[in-house]
């Protein structure tokens, strides 16, 4: 390889985002794997990644709903703690302002399980679901998710700094990923086009 002038391509150290409190109540895993819905706003998922740069780890909570793939809420910090995945939850709540009875599917990292986390959601009249320990395929729509992230918008080299991260990936959410990036599920069109005619549908069969 040294002749040829190639070189190894590393791993990038894995970075442990989910802390779990064992003085944190946890819910059951109502979503129990079922990643459809009928229409937007039945059932979310939430979960935090972390973006390289050469400031250090940025984190990225994100909130997707599961019918449409669109994310309806996030946040980016340099702490991946319970203030990013609430700032995340605010800003889904402010957006969709959803009816009782949606669905909310996490892990059961401490950011999820505070008692402040979850008691904003059931006063919204959310129902709270969690993953079972150690089962990344509880929470595959977020797995998948964020795969999309870390290969279509992180890449190789690492960000000179948090503000260059945090554009490119304001960026990549809410102007690619949302108008332009097509799903196989969604019938390859994008979230925000797959929304649009749901909805007009929903309107013609009233």
């Amino acid at each position: 390889m040294s002749e040829a002038g190639l070189c190894a391509k590393r791993n990038r150290r894995r970075v442990l985002t989910t802390r779990q409190d064992p003085t944190h109540a946890v819910a059951a895993n109502t979503l129990n794997r079922d990643l459809t819905a009928p229409e937007s706003n039945k059932k979310w998922g939430g979960d935090i990644t972390y973006i390289p740069t050469a400031q250090g780890w940025l984190y990225l909570a994100v909130i997707l709903d599961l019918s449409s793939r669109i994310v309806v809420g996030w946040s980016m910090s340099a702490n991946g703690d319970e203030e990013l995945a609430e700032s995340a939850r605010e800003m889904a709540l402010a957006r969709r302002r959803p009816e009782a009875e949606l669905l909310h599917h996490s892990d059961r990292g401490s950011q999820y399980t505070s008692r402040e986390y979850r008691l904003s959601l059931e006063q919204a009249g959310i129902v709270v679901s969690m993953s079972r320990t150690g089962n990344c395929w509880d929470n595959a729509a977020m797995e998948s998710f964020f795969g999309s992230v870390k290969e279509e918008c992180v890449g190789n080299p690492i960000y000179a700094s948090h503000e260059e991260a945090r554009l490119a990936i304001f960026t990549y959410l809410e102007v690619y990923y949302h108008r332009i990036r097509r799903h196989s599920p969604l019938g390859y069109v994008s979230p925000l086009v797959y929304e649009q005619r749901t909805l007009h549908q929903a309107k013609q069969n009233v």
